[in-house]
């Protein structure tokens, strides 16, 4: 499974301007909207309606500052103008995204009307977010919505609530933690336990733009340090592609009186986290807390008083696993239904086997491919060590059978 990292490679947009006249609001003078949502991969995608006329989906992400539109396609089909054209550059200063603004679009949720927003469009769909997640999704929609609305967003019932600030009241089962918002992003103050003889404070973002648990970036505070038992791998993407590091198991994160043992996280390394999109980024921090964490709890964000209020839910003792295949698989096809295999782990059981990038999935245990989503399909390879996978493969026209058993590495 690719974990997938969104924020962190969309702070840098923080030149388009808002409309005087923009935002959203219940429709009909309701104090609250309930939206079911789809969560997946361990992110929130909700339904949108661009320009009353394109339903599309997006995920919601307290990293991202200004909406955006991965897929331009949708934009030249509604014959939106663009005002601006932008450009991100990479390490060292070459080219990595062009993108384009487009001003006063409407963007509506179920109950909420959203009016006279910027919106920034991707020339490229650099993020692949439909083939790495396995179903449609078109953008990302993230502060303009936390800054007007109490959000609580409930991972187990599939919903997400939005309160008027003036009519929110806290409930009592409920754990407040302060949180403080920095360039329109939410941090909080957390405790790691990397093992015995390290323990610390740090400065995590608050991510629901990311499927991992934790992130924890070594170069941030000589204390962090990569567990001794780690694997090298792809642990995410962002706009200019790969994201790179390691991957071990840490003692323990206590959040607000929440200690949670065993969890996994990620150590990125440096050059491909940041994608060199971090000039002028002067918010000290340690890393993130993402989806894989965040969906274990009920989560309330509110933004205006910069608190946080969490209560457990039913996957709060669910163990921490990391794929146990070494697999990491490309949705395909208008139907998003062929599977490729883009890389293999060194040394997982799937190169072990025989594997090869560029292999199509045919069946799996039995279960013909075309037959499940991405999320089943991935769902093999974090089930349980010692599991027997028999995969049918499509290598260049013929049909390969290849099997072997799960092994958690970390």
């Amino acid at each position: 499974m690719l974990r997938v990292i969104l924020s962190n490679v969309l702070l840098v947009i923080t030149t388009i301007c808002f409309s005087q006249h923009s935002g959203f609001r219940v429709e009909n003078g309701k104090k609250k909207v309930t939206i079911p949502v789809e969560i997946i991969n361990n992110m929130v995608v909700i339904p949108v309606v661009l320009n009353n006329q394109a339903p599309l989906k997006f995920i919601l992400d307290t990293g991202v500052r200004t909406t955006v539109l991965t897929q331009k396609t949708y934009s030249d089909i509604l014959g939106l103008t663009y005002s601006k054209e932008i450009f991100i550059s990479g390490p060292g200063g070459e080219k990595l995204v062009d993108a384009y603004v487009t001003d006063n679009v409407t963007l509506d949720l179920p109950g909420v009307q959203g009016k006279g927003h910027s919106m920034l469009v991707l020339e490229k769909d650099y993020l692949e977010l439909r083939n790495y997640l396995g179903t449609e999704v078109h953008g990302i929609l993230g502060y303009e919505l936390f800054s007007r609305f109490i959000i609580r967003i409930d991972y187990h019932k599939k919903r997400i609530v939005l309160l008027s600030p003036e009519h929110f009241k806290k409930k009592r089962r409920y754990h407040t933690i302060n949180i403080v918002i920095e360039d329109t992003k939410p941090f909080v103050m957390a405790n790691v336990k990397l093992n015995d003889n390290t323990e610390l404070d740090v400065k995590l973002l608050m991510d629901t733009g990311a499927s991992h648990g934790l992130v924890l970036e070594p170069e941030s505070d000589p204390a962090i340090t990569i567990p001794e038992k780690n694997i090298e791998s792809i642990i995410g993407r962002g706009l200019g592609g790969e994201i790179t590091g390691r991957i071990g198991r840490i003692d323990a994160l206590t959040i607000g009186e929440y200690k949670i043992d065993k969890v996994i996280a990620n150590f990125p390394d440096p050059e491909s986290y940041s994608d060199g999109l971090f000039k002028g980024e002067s918010i000290r921090r340690n890393g993130a807390v993402g989806g894989e964490i965040l969906s274990r709890f009920s989560v309330i964000f509110n933004f205006p008083n910069e608190e946080i209020y969490i209560k457990k839910n039913a996957s709060y003792k669910k163990k921490f696993n990391y794929d146990m295949g070494g697999l990491i698989i490309k949705a395909k096809g208008a139907r998003l239904r062929t599977y490729e295999i883009t890389h293999l782990r060194s040394g997982s059981p799937g190169e072990l086997a025989g594997l090869k990038e560029g292999d199509l999935i045919m069946s799996i245990n039995g279960t013909g491919a075309q037959n499940m989503d991405l999320n089943q399909l991935n769902g093999f390879f974090n089930s349980k060590e010692g599991k027997r996978i028999v995969l049918e493969v499509n290598r260049d026209g013929a049909t390969i059978k290849v099997e072997f058993r799960l092994v958690n590495q970390i």
